[in-house]
């Protein structure tokens, strides 16, 4: 029988959830989850009741700035920060949680991450994943790991 990994699983579930994304540029999901048990997930996009993204609601994404340029001036939000936000929305505490990115965080994430009391993370793709963050986590007795499939 192939079943996939817990971690694969999870994955595979985070990369459902990111085709609810908003954004223009790139579609990004997050799931928690604690005991094998989904808490929340995220994806990213514009805020509630803001405007979508793909609607026209974050100047930055529909303009022409190139990638990785311009990042102040985006409205969107992480899929990270969104799951972490709808779990604090349930008053759901995220102490010793994992959580499934479809990207590797970046460094603001990587603190929310923390502050949240997230213990593990494992991302599917890498995107700008930097020593700085990956030196954060550690400090931070975080794991952190790029999922490698069977």
């Amino acid at each position: 029988m192939d079943r996939p990994d817990w971690d694969e699983y999870f994955m595979d579930i985070a990369h459902v959830v990111k085709t609810r994304g908003n954004c223009l540029r790139r579609q990004v999901a997050a799931v928690v989850v604690k005991d094998q048990r989904i808490i929340s997930t995220g994806y990213n996009g514009t805020p509630r009741g803001v405007t979508n993204c793909f609607e026209g609601g974050c100047e930055r994404c529909s303009g022409d700035v190139a990638s990785g340029e311009g990042l102040s001036e985006c409205i969107c939000s992480h899929a990270e920060e969104n799951a972490i936000a709808q779990s604090a929305s349930h008053g759901i505490a995220l102490n010793g949680t994992s959580i499934y990115v479809t990207l590797s965080p970046c460094l603001t994430c990587a603190r929310m991450i923390i502050n949240a009391g997230i213990t593990n993370v494992v991302y599917d793709e890498e995107y700008h994943f930097d020593e700085q963050t990956s030196t954060l986590f550690a400090e931070a007795g975080v794991t952190c790991c790029q999922l490698k499939r069977s």
